[in-house]
This record gives structure tokens, sequence and C-alpha cells, in this order.
């Protein structure tokens, strides 16, 4: 009846456990307490990509990358346009330019995307080469540039640049009116069917809204990002059961309140001299030869399986989070400050921003709460009497002058980003300031 329910948490199927009449009824020093709430059940569209590996043949490989260069094309031009427009808007009345402007007419209107699409039909019958990609190919060319823009107009990114020669990676198929995916193959429109390693089914349910091509390694190897989504009922995931809190590091990649600790793989650095040599292999070959080539895939091949492992070890380390509690606070973090700053070269080997957001992912998927914390002050701020406790990056223990409680510098942070989170939760205005035990609120805070 429902066939989106198994992708639900089984701890949103039902929830009607009895609230327990007193402490000793509910065990709550052995056994976590969950929340008896009432569920928020929201109609939205559940979405989710799913990337498969394919295998197109020679044709469809150069099929593909002439798509690709027609698309890079077609994207310049708008853009193009776009700041010729901008530019012959922006010149003073009084002086000229001291650069060489294209005069567009004053009543020329801005270039939007709704205009830019129109005149693809036209510029069709001036270049048949644009007659071999789909249609509809083309109009998410035109609407990628001008999210783009949107994106710098309203969030502060930056203006939307020029792609070179091999810089446009992706095409999209926006809409299909059937399932392409049929066994082990996909069908494309105008490529045909194409080999794919259907490593996971597709859940029932759930109709294929658009497919993504992406061209990887120079483009040697090719995915398919497949967009599925279903209209289910899903509900906002409570605060509830055994909670935590998490520090995120360079010493130990995260810490929990718990004291349980994560170490640290470095993966670029673990691979950097191999993949020194081969730059450097690269570097002395003649430029556009066919060695040289080879050297160019060879290195992208090798920055391509040190990001895979990078994500294998952020989902691993997601779901062990998950299976240790199901509330979970974390600090959110200026990943751009970090990235910027003197350990840039660590941070970024991390991927703290990464982690956090793919972490908010799993704790959705399985029904965790997830939430982010102010993270001023966390390593210099004692979790014990809140008292503020200075000391500098190179001091990693935390002693506290005023009540003596002595830890690890990230293990205090952690237990600093749990209570900061209760805080936000949960009314923390009981007698005595102490964190949980065992990750567990006491019954008459449950009651409130």
């Amino acid at each position: 009846m429902y066939p989106w329910l198994p992708l639900v948490p089984p701890m949103f199927w039902r929830w009607d456990t009895p609230r327990p009449k007193n402490k000793r009824a509910a065990g709550f020093r052995n056994n976590p307490v969950v929340f008896t709430v009432s569920l928020c059940y929201s109609k939205k569209m559940l979405t989710m990509n799913f990337t498969y590996r394919i295998y197109p043949d020679v044709t469809q490989q150069q099929l593909m990358l002439d798509w690709l260069e027609t698309c890079r094309k077609v994207y310049n031009h708008a853009l193009r346009e776009l700041k010729d427009w901008l530019a012959s808007r922006k010149c003073l009345v009084d002086r000229c330019s001291l650069k060489q402007e294209y005069i567009i007419p004053a009543d020329m209107p801005f270039p939007s995307y709704q205009r830019q699409q129109d005149q693809l039909p036209k510029a069709k019958k001036e270049n048949p080469k644009l007659k071999e990609v789909y249609s509809q190919v083309l109009q998410t060319t035109v609407r990628r540039l001008h999210d783009t823009w949107e994106a710098f107009q309203k969030r502060g990114f930056g203006f939307p640049r020029f792609k070179k020669f091999g810089q446009f990676r992706s095409f999209v198929f926006p809409q299909f009116k059937n399932n392409p995916v049929t066994g082990y193959q996909i069908k494309l429109p105008k490529i045909g069917a194409v080999p794919i390693n259907l490593h996971r089914p597709i859940p029932e349910g759930f109709t294929v809204k658009q497919v993504r091509v992406v061209s990887r390694c120079r483009n040697t190897q090719w995915y398919v990002v497949v967009t599925i989504s279903s209209d289910v009922s899903i509900p906002d995931v409570p605060f509830h059961g055994r909670t935590i809190g998490i520090d995120l590091g360079l010493e130990k990649f995260l810490t929990t309140s718990d004291g349980y600790t994560v170490e640290r793989p470095k993966f670029l650095k673990t691979l950097q001299s191999k993949l020194r040599l081969l730059q450097r292999r690269a570097a002395r070959k003649k430029k556009r030869s066919q060695n040289w080539e080879k050297a160019q895939i060879k290195v992208a091949r090798l920055h391509h399986h040190i990001g895979n492992t990078r994500k294998n070890f952020h989902f691993q380390t997601a779901h062990s989070l998950c299976n240790q509690a199901q509330t979970i606070f974390a600090e959110d973090l200026n990943t751009v400050g970090l990235n910027r700053g003197m350990l840039r070269k660590e941070c970024v080997d991390a991927s703290f921003g990464a982690f956090l957001s793919l972490l908010e992912w799993v704790c959705f998927k399985r029904g965790c709460y997830f939430q982010r914390v102010n993270p001023r002050g966390t390593s210099q701020t004692c979790p014990e009497c809140g008292a503020t406790v200075a000391k500098p990056l190179s001091e990693r223990e935390h002693i506290c002058p005023e009540c003596s409680y002595k830890t690890h510098r990230d293990h205090a942070a952690a237990q600093v980003v749990l209570l900061r989170g209760l805080e936000n939760v949960v009314p923390l205005d009981w007698g005595e300031r102490k964190l949980p035990s065992n990750g567990v609120l006491p019954l008459d805070l449950v009651s409130r």
C-alpha cells in the first residue's frame, strides 16, 4: 500500500509508546529515555541522487564529448550576451569608456533565461551543429548559467566565468516520460542504450526526474547521476534518545562528549609523494602529446581515488555516530574561513564542511536528530562550571582553575557542544549545571 514506507526509518512507522509512570519503571539509568512528542507530518517531495558508472562505446563517447563542447560554446555565448548588456548599462554619461565596448540599443531588454532560451531555435538554423544536441540539454545549459547568475546576485557567490576547453564536464536530461533504466542499461535520448553498473536498484514508488551525465578523469570515466523523487509524507525528526556532542579537529578527526575519538586519516599526505612524482613526470612531457595526455590521466585518476577514499571515510564515520546515539549536536563551523587559515591544507584534506553536510543527510536517513550549534568559544569554556578558561592552541589539556575539572581539550569542547545543543531544545534551568548521565536526560526534563 505504501511502497515508500521501507525507506522511512522504522521509528516513524509508529509512535505510541506509553509514558512511564515513574523513574523506576522507566529505567532511565540504563535505557535511553525517548521523548513522546507528536510528529509533524509535512507533504514534501523526497529527492535523492544515485550515482552509477556507465560504459559507453567509442561512438557514444565521441558523441557525448561533442555535446559537452557544444554546451560549453552555448554557455560562453550566453554569458557573453549577459556581460555585454551589463557593460552597456554601466557606461558613464559625461565621458567615454577607456575600453572598446559593444554598443547595445537602450531598448534592448535584459537577456533573461526565457529570452535566451527562445533564441535557441533561431540559433539552430544558423548553426546546424546545435541540432545534433538534444534540445532540452541546451536549455538546461542556459539554465545553468542563470542559476549561477542568481547565486551571484542573491547569495554573494562569484560572477559566472567563461569555460575553457575541457572545463565543461556534465550535461543534464531534465525530464523523462518513462523510466530510462531497464535491466543493466540506461536509455539516453539521441545517445542510445548505455551499459550501466546498477549496484543499487531504484526503490519502488520513486520516479526518475532527471539524469546528469558526468565525465571524470579527463574523459576516461563516465557516470550518471540519477535524480529520483517521490511524494511522501515525511515526519520531522524529533529530539529523542541518547544525545552526544561532537568536536571536529586536526589532531583527532572528531571527539564525542563520551570520550570516543576517531583518528584523522591523512588522505592527501599519504599519497602526496606519489602525486608529486606523477605531476613531475607530466610536466616533463611535451604538451598536448600522447604521452603528456597519458600522464595527465594518471594524475586525474589519483586525485579521483583520494576523493573517493575521503568520501568513504566520511560515510563510515557518519553511520558509526548514528549507531551510537539518536541525537547529535555539532559545531556550525566557518569552513570557508578555516580553508583560508594557516592550517588550510590540513583543513581542506579533512573536508569538515563536506562531512557535516553528509552527516546531516545520514542522520535524516537513519532517523536521528541533528542540529548545529554556535562554535564560538567551545574550547575556552569549562563544561562543568561554565567558566571561561583561555588557552592557546598548543595547550591540549583543559584544566579549570575554578572547579579543577581536567580532561582533554577536544573532549571538553565536545561536552560544551552537547550542553549548547541541549539548551536549544530543552531549557537547562534545573539547579546544578551537569552533563546528562550516559547521554540520557533525566525523566523530569522529558516531561517538560
